[in-house]
Parts: structure tokens; sequence; C-alpha cells
């Protein structure tokens, strides 16, 4: 239950109306981050189900969860005349955000990973950013956020 684009042979980052479709505006990318956080979903309850830590109940209401979010991203493909193939994004050097029908398994590696790929690794293992952030308006700083965020698929 994998719906997954094809990278664009140009590799160009998507932002030419040719690779993201122009009459659709916002709502390609927009689809295309929800199918990324899809199937970033699809890849945890597959990690979850090969470690047994999924009871059978629990593993048929994430499929069933899985299965009406993606009859949603292909309706609203529809409505907005998409087709699902067409739902990624080509980032240039960093690859596109997400892999290649049938080139993806969770828990295997690529030779050259897309976003989705990362960001599941990365959740796998958890990671920490830390950092400040100042906005500011005229050279005034206006606002500064002390962040720190833990990423992680694991309970902490």
């Amino acid at each position: 239950m994998t719906l997954v684009g094809t990278p664009s042979e140009n590799s160009e980052i998507a932002s030419t109306p040719n690779q993201l479709n122009s009459k659709a505006g916002l709502a390609s990318l927009l689809l295309t981050v929800i199918e990324l956080l899809r199937q970033l979903m699809e890849a945890q309850v597959i990690r979850r189900m090969e470690q047994q830590v999924l009871s059978e109940t629990e593993l048929d209401k994430a499929a069933e969860s899985l299965q009406k979010l993606e009859e949603q991203v292909l309706q609203l493909c529809k409505i907005f005349e998409i087709e699902p193939a067409d739902l990624n994004v080509n980032l240039g050097e960093f690859g596109t955000l997400l892999p290649q029908p049938g080139t993806y398994y969770p828990g295997e590696t690529s030779n050259s990973p897309s976003i989705l790929e990362l960001l599941d690794r990365l959740l796998n293992i958890g990671i920490v950013v830390h950092g400040d952030v100042d906005l500011g308006l005229g050279n005034l700083d206006l606002i500064h956020a002390k962040l720190r965020l833990i990423l992680t698929s694991k309970p902490i």
C-alpha cells in the first residue's frame, strides 16, 4: 500500500509549472507533504509490526487508517486534477521527497535515499536539535526563542 510518485527527470528544484500542477497551485505541494507524512507513518507501522510490538487490533486500526488516508489523498488528487504519480518534489542535489515506487523498505538502506528515507532513519534512532532563533524587523530583535527538539518514534 504505497503511493509514491516518480521523480521528475528535470534536475531542477520543482518550482516550475511542469513539475507541480499549476492549476492546483499549492494543492500539489500540500498533497505531496501529506503523502510524505502518510508514508512516514506507514514506515513506522512496518517497523513496529516487524518488532512485534503491535497487537493484531492495533495493526488492523493502523492499516485501516493508512488506507483511509491514502483514499483521501487520491480523492483530493481527483478534485484538483493532479496525477497521484506527480506527488513528489525533486530537490536537486538533495534528491526527492519520496522514493521511487518499490525502492524503499523500512530498515533497508538504498544508494540514493529520499528525504522520506532519511526522516524514517532519524525517527528510528532519534535526534536532538538545539538552537536559538532571533526574529526581528529593521535591525531590531523582537522575538528570541531557545529551541530544543527531540524527534524520535520511541517513547521517552
